[in-house]
């Protein structure tokens, strides 16, 4: 578990971040959301232990990032994907990451399975012996991510995964952070991929130099948004918004072509009640779709007003 408590950075009279606090429990994908300059790098590697924080603390498994006898401990616990891969770029990709495991200390045995492993889950086995400096932004930062996972970590810490990725590459990694996930590792990500994160984030963190909100993606646009149903009829009736007012659990209600448009309070108990009461008016109706509100909604919504 990742415990934060009022972690705060400055660098001179810049503040990075500022207050941070918050609990990231074992086992799930974190995604920190944010504009560049927001602080999500600093964060990272604040828990990293590369830089010590100015004010506050953080625990990772009850060790505190600012103490000297943990920050080893604590490092050896992380793999992290940093912004720039920083590979050896005359060596192969497997003597990159058994030079890694060197570093680790991990047993040989166990360094050749988890290069064959993982290098072959990321389609790069075949390409293992060649230097990785001819190799492409994509697949440098597939090696990297490679490196990040070569000790076995718990904690795994990634700065934007798929930076440089195509699709399919992209698809490949989303897929192995879930299998990471499905082991029971914790995964910190940083990115501006806002339907990634959707797709894989368990929570959510808006920073813009301090957290703004917290939650998961459902759960965040649902307490932001009223939520809206839309009933597609055959045909609407010139009375039909003056007949609605009577429904009282409608906050909301227009017409948009041959859609009744609602905001109501519950869904899945009203969805039913305002078919119910259409058809009894002689309505027709054809499709009940509610409006989804994307993390790209949420996220452009409170980052624009600061979090007020």
């Amino acid at each position: 578990m990742i415990i934060c408590d009022g972690l705060t950075k400055t660098f001179g009279s810049i503040t990075a971040i500022q207050d941070f606090s918050l609990t990231i429990p074992d086992g799930c994908i974190f995604g920190l959301l944010g504009p560049n300059g927001a602080g999500k790098t600093t964060t990272m590697r604040m828990l990293s232990c590369l830089i010590r924080p100015t004010a506050g603390a953080a625990q990772i498994d009850s060790l505190e990032i600012g103490k000297k006898e943990d920050a080893q401990k604590i490092r050896g616990m992380i793999g992290l994907l940093p912004e720039v891969p920083g590979l050896y770029e005359t060596l192969g990709a497997y003597k990159n990451l058994d030079y890694f495991g060197q570093f680790y200390g991990v047993p040989k045995q166990q360094r050749e399975e988890s290069i064959r492993t993982t290098l072959t889950n990321l389609g790069l086995w075949d390409r293992r012996s060649e230097p990785v400096g001819g190799f492409s932004k994509g697949m440098k930062q597939k090696i990297a991510i490679a490196r990040a996972l070569i000790h076995d970590p718990k904690y795994i810490f990634l700065d934007e995964p798929t930076a440089s990725l195509d699709p399919a590459a992209s698809k490949t990694v989303r897929e192995y952070i879930l299998e990471l996930k499905s082991r029971g590792d914790t995964i910190l990500i940083n990115t501006h991929n806002l339907s990634e994160a959707e797709r894989i984030c368990d929570t959510v963190a808006l920073v813009k130099n301090k957290i703004v909100k917290v939650g998961s993606p459902k759960a965040l646009a649902r307490g932001l948004f009223a939520r809206t149903v839309s009933f597609t009829l055959q045909k609407i009736p010139s009375t039909l918004m003056k007949d609605i007012s009577c429904l009282e659990f409608v906050s909301q209600a227009q017409v948009k072509g041959n859609q009744l448009v609602l905001n109501v309070r519950n869904p899945e108990e009203d969805n039913p009640r305002v078919v119910s009461w259409l058809m009894k008016q002689g309505l027709q109706v054809q499709f009940v779709t509610e409006e989804e509100h994307s993390l790209e909604d949420v996220y452009l919504k409170l980052i624009e007003e600061g979090g007020q």
